[in-house]
C-alpha cells in the first residue's frame, strides 16, 4: 500500500448546505426583522439622548447638525477612556454608533443588516438602485482613540454626499 492510498480510499463526507434565506423588502419576515433592528438601534440611541440632552440643551434631535454635539460628547468621553473598562467603552460606542445610524436612517432612509465580521449593525441606503452602507461602532471607537482625525461630522458628510450623488449600481461602504 502506497503512502497516499489511505487518503484516496476515504470518502469525503459532503455536508449539504441549507440554501440561504432570501428576504424581500415586501416579506412580513423582512418587516419584522427591520422593526427589531430599528427598535434596538433607537433604544440604544435613546440612551444617549436621555443621558445627555439636558446637558446639551436638547441638541440630540437626530438632525445631521446634532452630530457636531455628539462629536463633542465623544471627545469628552475620550478624556475618561483610559480609566474606563472595556465594557463601558463598548457600550458607549454602541450607543453613539446607534445614534449615528438613526440620524442616517431618519434623514436618508435605509435598511438595517448585521455585519458578522465586525459584529455590528449596518445601514444600507438606496436599495435596490444603489447601496451606500454605513457602519459606525468602530468609527466611534476610533474617534475615542485617535481624536479629531476620526471626526464624526466629517465622516457623516462623506456618507451624505455619497448618498445624494449616488447613481444606479453604486456600492460604497463607510466604516
Amino acid at each position: 500500500m502506497k503512502l497516499f492510498d489511505f487518503f484516496r480510499h476515504k470518502k469525503k463526507q459532503i455536508k449539504e448546505e441549507e440554501p440561504p434565506i432570501i428576504l424581500n423588502p415586501s416579506d412580513d419576515l423582512f418587516d419584522t426583522i427591520q422593526q427589531e433592528f430599528i427598535s434596538k438601534a433607537t433604544s440604544n440611541a435613546e440612551k444617549i439622548v436621555r443621558a445627555f440632552n439636558p446637558k446639551y440643551d436638547g441638541a440630540f434631535d437626530y438632525s445631521i447638525r446634532s452630530l457636531n454635539v455628539l462629536d463633542s460628547l465623544i471627545e469628552d468621553f475620550s478624556d475618561f477612556a483610559d480609566v474606563s473598562d472595556e465594557e463601558i467603552i463598548e457600550d458607549f460606542c454602541a450607543q453613539a454608533g446607534s445614534y449615528i445610524l438613526e440620524v442616517a436612517r431618519r434623514n436618508y432612509g435605509g435598511v438595517y443588516f448585521w455585519e458578522d465580521n465586525l459584529k455590528q449593525p449596518m445601514l444600507k441606503t438606496g436599495l435596490p438602485e444603489f447601496e451606500i452602507s454605513i457602519l459606525t461602532f468602530e468609527k466611534v471607537k476610533n474617534r475615542i482613540v485617535n481624536g479629531d482625525e476620526d471626526n464624526i461630522p466629517y465622516f457623516f458628510k462623506g456618507y451624505s454626499e455619497c448618498v445624494r450623488k449616488a447613481e444606479k449600481g453604486n456600492t460604497v461602504t463607510f466604516v
